[in-house]
């Protein structure tokens, strides 16, 4: 955390109170503000009322589920919203991505990781910049303005579509992007279901920037959901 910056505000929605107490004690011992709701409505009452900069949604709520928050909620807010869900079908991830959802962890979850999910997208727009690169580790440069990508100092060649997907996903960074939604944006409309199209040109990416599926260093694909930027 930035110690002249005011602390990133975390709104956790969740009905179970252990749950909400570990989130509320993690996220506060490194120097978060956070706000709890035990169901929906008071949730959104929260938000709209105090904001927030990311928000912890569970799914299951006792007042109205949380694919309904989430409907409601994106009527009026582009948050960035991690959800908690038992729910492990893969059609139901993507739906909920579809529906406005950043990213999601499957309960039971790892604190660990939950923590690094929040902070990758409170990282985001450390990364972002209007007049320079939108990404540089000392590694890997990219440079939309002059659309260039550098990989050790040497300029990587990318095709359009390889520079348009790695661009996609970096200023997304640490969000998980449902293969439907780039599919759409890079081949239109008509491609949602031709996912070998994606898997050809994530290959030829991670190829270009001498990064292993097995073991990725930028680019993390989600069997069936979609893809990730997992750049520090």
């Amino acid at each position: 955390m930035l110690d002249s910056a005011p602390a990133a505000r975390v709104l956790i929605i969740d009905d179970e109170p252990h749950i909400r107490k570990l989130i509320d004690i993690s996220l506060r011992s490194q120097g978060y503000a956070t706000l709890l709701a035990e169901n929906g409505h008071e949730g959104l009452s929260l938000l709209a009322g105090k904001g927030a900069d990311i928000v912890v949604l569970d799914l299951g709520l006792p007042d109205k589920d949380g694919q309904e928050v989430l409907r409601e909620l994106r009527q009026w807010s582009r948050v960035p919203v991690i959800i908690l869900t038992v729910r492990s079908d893969e059609t139901e991830k993507v739906a909920l991505l579809d529906a406005g959802a950043n990213d999601y962890v499957t309960k039971p979850f790892g604190i660990e990781e939950l923590m690094a999910r929040i902070r990758a997208f409170l990282r985001v727009a450390e990364i972002r910049s209007p007049t320079g690169p939108i990404y540089d580790d000392g590694n890997l440069y990219i440079d939309v303005s002059q659309r260039e990508v550098q990989l050790r100092g040497d300029v990587v060649p990318l095709t359009r579509k390889e520079f348009a997907l790695l661009v996609l996903l970096v200023e997304q960074a640490g969000r998980l992007i449902a293969q439907t939604q780039i599919l759409k944006e890079l081949w239109g409309p008509t491609h949602e279901e031709d996912a070998h199209y994606l898997r050809i040109l994530v290959g030829k990416l991670r190829h270009k920037l001498g990064d292993e599926a097995a073991n990725p260093r930028y680019i993390m694909t989600e069997p069936g959901v979609g893809l990730r930027f997992i750049g520090k």
